[in-house]
């Protein structure tokens, strides 16, 4: 902006009369009196390096104007012809003048119109109005330069035996202008080729809308049917696990009345009750006959109640099953459970109790489970978690849960438990009748 105005305020001295100046940088107006020279802009652009335009000059700025007095006396305006002694009155006439001036453009007889600023003259040769213009000029310059070229065809070499400078210019002139010509058609071509293919893209671009909307509305259809597909998938997964969780309860049930329960992972059973991620897990349903009752143990390997963080807790839970309406309730049968020694020793921790016939929990089961009831101090918790104990060996632990049907004797518990629990159920009450036989 600066320069602007510095270049306004020496336009200014031509035509003192004016009382305000504009700026060509923002066009807006000031009085003459309030605009002041900035001396140090001045005084850093006098030691600007420049290229003379006219010669192979370089030196500072403020030697410019002596190097143009003693080389440059004349100078021609290009587009004006105007002739100039002065470098800054020469700068003056082209910024402020000369190229703000409209002109006609060269080919307005060719049916180029438009009036010009000079300094935009470069801009106005690319524009399609003087390319079809210069067109034209080609087009009525060719057949004048082929009748020329025919009478130019003669002897073309001077006496000296030197070209005709102006046959060799003309005949460049020539080649030239076919050139143009050629390119200027293949351009033509090529526009044409481009319009018919723009028509036929616009023609096709419906059709191509209308299948975009139909596949976007089948994206839409399959996406859905992808959200059906995965809730259906979401459902099969839990059925399958409830399917697995089932299998692999039947591998270990039993219609004999007793379960020998395998509880893996103990470690980390245990630090799930203890953070109460899970506080109890259940043993798979066994049954006591092929058609009688459906039961499971639920062991609380943290503590129940008042038994909490002090015992393990374990409970008896019975449940419905298809069976019950030819049973008969209350459940009255005693519940022994077993702790079992994985050594030699077998000392095992065995614990038992009746059922209450007035408690919910032995009356005929009307949801999937009734309320588990049993031994809440079954064993200390001090004593299981100790290192190397019996009970725990390559973090498994085994209970065995038994209906006692027949009424066995306290005392023979202890036998009862310690046979071999591969042996089959009848030999097993087979064993146990001869050792109550020999005990009385």
């Amino acid at each position: 902006k600066k320069k602007a105005l510095t270049k306004t305020l020496k336009q200014e001295k031509r035509w003192p009369r004016k009382t305000t100046i504009k700026c060509r940088q923002c066009q807006s107006e000031t009085l003459r009196s309030d605009i002041q020279l900035d001396r140090g802009f001045k005084n850093d652009m006098k030691s600007l390096v420049i290229d003379c335009s006219f010669c192979q000059w370089t030196g500072i700025l403020n030697n410019y104007e002596e190097h143009f007095d003693q080389s440059h006396s004349n100078v021609k305006c290009e587009y004006c012809s105007e002739q100039f002694n002065s470098v800054n009155k020469f700068n003056e006439h082209k910024v402020f003048e000369c190229q703000q001036l409209s002109v006609d453009c060269i080919l307005k007889d060719f049916g180029c119109n438009e009036r010009i600023i000079r300094v935009k003259m470069k801009d106005h040769y690319l524009t399609e109005q003087h390319q079809h213009a210069l067109l034209k000029v080609v087009r009525h310059m060719l057949p004048q330069l082929n009748d020329r070229q025919t009478d130019i065809d003669l002897p073309r070499i001077t006496t000296a035996g030197a070209f005709d400078p102006a046959t060799a210019q003309l005949e460049e002139l020539y080649e030239m202008l076919n050139i143009l010509v050629s390119g200027i058609e293949t351009l033509n071509k090529d526009e044409q080729r481009l319009a018919n293919e723009s028509l036929q893209m616009q023609m096709i671009l419906p059709t191509l809308t209308e299948e975009l909307s139909k596949v976007k509305l089948s994206i839409e259809e399959s996406n859905a049917f992808f959200e059906g597909v995965k809730c259906n998938q979401d459902i099969l997964n839990q059925d399958l696990v409830s399917l697995q969780e089932k299998i692999n309860d039947l591998q270990y049930v039993s219609y004999d009345g007793s379960l020998v329960w395998k509880i893996t992972n103990f470690r980390e059973k245990m630090i799930d009750a203890q953070s109460e991620r899970q506080t109890s897990i259940y043993s798979p349903p066994f049954y006591s006959s092929p058609n009688g009752y459906k039961m499971r143990a639920r062991l609380y390997l943290n503590g129940d109640g008042n038994a909490r963080r002090t015992h393990i807790s374990l409970f008896f839970v019975l449940m419905r099953s298809l069976n019950d309406p030819i049973l008969k309730f209350p459940f009255k049968y005693k519940v022994t459970f077993c702790l079992y020694d994985q050594t030699s020793a077998q000392r095992h921790i065995i614990d038992s109790f009746r059922p209450d016939i007035k408690s919910s929990s032995f009356q005929r089961p009307r949801l999937e489970m009734n309320i588990a009831s049993g031994i809440p101090k079954f064993f200390p918790l001090e004593a299981i978690q100790q290192e190397g104990n019996p009970y725990v060996r390559d973090d498994t632990m085994f209970i065995k849960t038994m209906v006692d049907f027949g009424d066995i004797p306290k005392t023979l518990l202890p036998y009862a438990l310690s046979l071999n629990p591969g042996l089959p159920t009848h030999i097993q009450q087979a064993m146990i009748k001869q050792e109550t036989e020999r005990r009385a």
